[in-house]
Order: C-alpha cells, then sequence, then structure tokens
C-alpha cells in the first residue's frame, strides 16, 4: 500500500510565508464643503465636515504586502484605531493565507465588545489588506481572484445630490457625473417639508429624462405613514430604488413596504454585521441588500453575506468606499450597482475608470490602490508592530 507523502519526490510543497509587520494609520480626511443629509435636516446629527479612516498594512517575511481600509463618519474613528492598535500584535507570525481564521482570531482577542460594530470595523482593515495581499501574490485583480462575473460594473453617483447641494447646482452634478460615463443619479430626500422632497425629485426627473436611472436616499428618516405615502407618490418618477426609508432596524416596516409598492425598496448599510443583514433578507425588507464591507468586518464578512443575498435572489448595492466594492460587486452572480463617491480620491494614487454606465475593474493586482503622499499627510496617529 503506498501512501500520499507531502515530501515525496516531486511533490510540490506548499507555500509557507507569515506576517513579518503590521502597520496602522489613522487618517482624517477634510471634506471641501460641510454634507447634510435628511438627518442634519431633523437635527439628529451635524454636517459633516471629514471622515476617519482606518489603514492597515500587512507585510509578510517574503515581502508581499497589502492595504486594506475602514472608516467612520462623524464619531468612532479614534475608537477603531483604538480597538486595532490592541489586537495587531495577534496577526504576527500567522499565515497570511489563513483569512477566515485570522479574523476570528482577531474577533476573539476582543470578544467581550462584541462581534459587531467599531470592534469588527476596526478588523475590517487588516480583512481587507489580506486580501489585497492574497491577490497581489496572485498576480491578479481581487474580482478575479474572487471568481468575477463581469470586468465592469453599472455604477451610480451619490456624492453630488446631498441635501445641501441647490437644485441648480445637483443638475450641474448629475449632467457632469453622466459625461464622466457614470450611469445613474442618486439624490437625498427625507426633508421635513415633504413637498420640497417631491419637488425636487420632479425635477430631477424631468431634467434627466425617463432612461437615466435615478434612486432617492432617505437616511432612515420617515416613520412608517410617511414612507408609505411618499412611496407612493414617488412610484411616477420610475425610481431604481427607495433607499432606507425607514429606520436601518425596522425590518417589518421595510417588509411593508417592499410588497405594497412597485418600486423596490433597498436598506442594508447602517448595519453592522452578518447577523443583522440576515434578518433582513428572513423578513423579505429588501429588494436591493446594500452592505458595506468594512462596517461589517471585511471581505471575508461580506463574501459570507453575498452568499445569503444570492439565495435570497436580492440585487447587490455596496454602500460606499467603491475601492473595495468594485471588486465584491464584479464577483456576484446577479447584476449589481456600485456607488460612484469621489471624496476618497486624495487618498489614492489610482483613479478607478468610468465608461458607458460602468465602472471599469482595474486590471492592477489587489485591490489596485496605493496611499498618496497627501493620505500620508493627513495621517493623525500611527503604530507599528513586527520588524
Amino acid at each position: 500500500m503506498v501512501t500520499a507523502n507531502a515530501s515525496a519526490p516531486g511533490r510540490a510543497q506548499p507555500a509557507s510565508d507569515r506576517i513579518r509587520s503590521v502597520a496602522l494609520s489613522s487618517v482624517l480626511l477634510p471634506l471641501s464643503v460641510p454634507v447634510s443629509d435628511a438627518k442634519v435636516l431633523t437635527g439628529r446629527q451635524r454636517p459633516m465636515t471629514e471622515v476617519a479612516f482606518l489603514f492597515a498594512e500587512v507585510t509578510t517575511e517574503e515581502g508581499h504586502s497589502g492595504i486594506g481600509f475602514s472608516y467612520s463618519k462623524r464619531a468612532g474613528g479614534p475608537g477603531q484605531f483604538a480597538h486595532a492598535r490592541q489586537v495587531a500584535p495577534d496577526l504576527l507570525g500567522e499565515d497570511p493565507n489563513d483569512i477566515d481564521r485570522l479574523w476570528t482570531k482577531l474577533v476573539w482577542a476582543g470578544a467581550s465588545v462584541g462581534r459587531s460594530g467599531l470592534a469588527t470595523q476596526a478588523i475590517a482593515a487588516f480583512d481587507v489588506a489580506l486580501w489585497d495581499l492574497k491577490a497581489k501574490r496572485a498576480d491578479l485583480p481581487l474580482a478575479k481572484l474572487l471568481g468575477a462575473h463581469r470586468d465592469a460594473v453599472r455604477c451610480y453617483n451619490t456624492s453630488g445630490g446631498f441635501l445641501h447641494t441647490p437644485l441648480d447646482q445637483l443638475l450641474e452634478n448629475a449632467d457632469r457625473s453622466l459625461a464622466d460615463g457614470i450611469g445613474g443619479i442618486k439624490i437625498k430626500v427625507g426633508n421635513p417639508d415633504r413637498r420640497a422632497d417631491l419637488a425636487r425629485v420632479a425635477a430631477v426627473r424631468e431634467h434627466l429624462g425617463d432612461d437615466v436611472p435615478l434612486m432617492v436616499d432617505a437616511n432612515q428618516q420617515w416613520d412608517r405613514p410617511t414612507a408609505m405615502r411618499m412611496g407612493r407618490r414617488l412610484e411616477e418618477s420610475q425610481l431604481v430604488w427607495i433607499e432606507e426609508p425607514l429606520d436601518a432596524y425596522d425590518a417589518h416596516g421595510h417588509a411593508a413596504l417592499a410588497t405594497a409598492l412597485d418600486t423596490p425598496v433597498a436598506t442594508g448599510e447602517m448595519l453592522a454585521s452578518v447577523a443583522e443583514h440576515r434578518e433582513l433578507i428572513r423578513a423579505g425588507a429588501a429588494d436591493v441588500i446594500q452592505p458595506d464591507a468594512p462596517r461589517i468586518g471585511g471581505i471575508t464578512r461580506f463574501l459570507k453575506l453575498a452568499a445569503l443575498a444570492e439565495d435570497a435572489g436580492l440585487l447587490l448595492a455596496p454602500h460606499f468606499a467603491m475601492e473595495i466594492h468594485l471588486h465584491l460587486a464584479a464577483a456576484y452572480p446577479h447584476e449589481p450597482w456600485v456607488e460612484h463617491f469621489d471624496w476618497l480620491d486624495p487618498l489614492f494614487n489610482e483613479r478607478l475608470e468610468t465608461r458607458d454606465g460602468r465602472m471599469l475593474v482595474p486590471a492592477r493586482p489587489g485591490l489596485g490602490i496605493t496611499l498618496s503622499e497627501q493620505a500620508r499627510a493627513w495621517t493623525v496617529e500611527s503604530a507599528t508592530f513586527g520588524e
């Protein structure tokens, strides 16, 4: 009897590499103008003036490296950095291939603060970096490593349609986005004056014509009766979806809207775990699921959620962070959307290309991004572990 032996002559040995160092940086990205959505107009939040990013750079003994990030709008950035700094040493000496196992190890390193929210958002930066490293080592774009269904993804612009933007400027922004090869336009609603919302949407639809995909986002600021009334009034605008009409955790309310309206209902961006998204899916609360990989713990967790969404036949439209989500959307079986935000452009040396309504998956290995000198200059805190 002959037994297979890993050390037999001619048998390839498994690659062995170890994480040598982890570098963390907290970067504050200033916004050119204060940004307001419905949460500001209803008094629940202040205008947003900056976004806090947590970057993780992982390097191995063989010289491979990967970069990942998480982020926080308004509060939370220093907390993410503090948690990441505490668990980062647990990666040293580990095999970077074992991404799922390492995610679990990092979660248990801080188990007393839970498996969602700030803790897993800090872990997301490491997780994304490990996937970037793995794809670079394979000399493949991340989408190709995962198994792409397409080389370009339908995209829509959000950054030009916030409620602080006057209507004439909003229309100019929309024209510029379409001229730049972006396929659809999303605008914010949720104004306390519902008539202003309806007039704004009608004006944008008339300006764009019937063929341009148009979405609206209420940022959780309607109650159930208002959402139902507004949803019915907005049917005539032929929207691709109505986003976050209700509180993010109101699965039953979203389910009732999804049943009653012809317009698809989209939600999920504010949820902080796969388990929370599972409740939305179980309740039939969304036609369009909008997970955010940095918010739910990284790419490892996103892939688990994507399998649930695919099984439920849901449309996928990941939130924000297009530098990550373009690759994940390209690997989703059903035709997805990806959200275009130009806010992050100063952080990276590279730019994502849009053409004919789609965002093109870059041919560069991994995520295809490197930190710019400007990002280094905006760093407010950093820490390095290992050599």
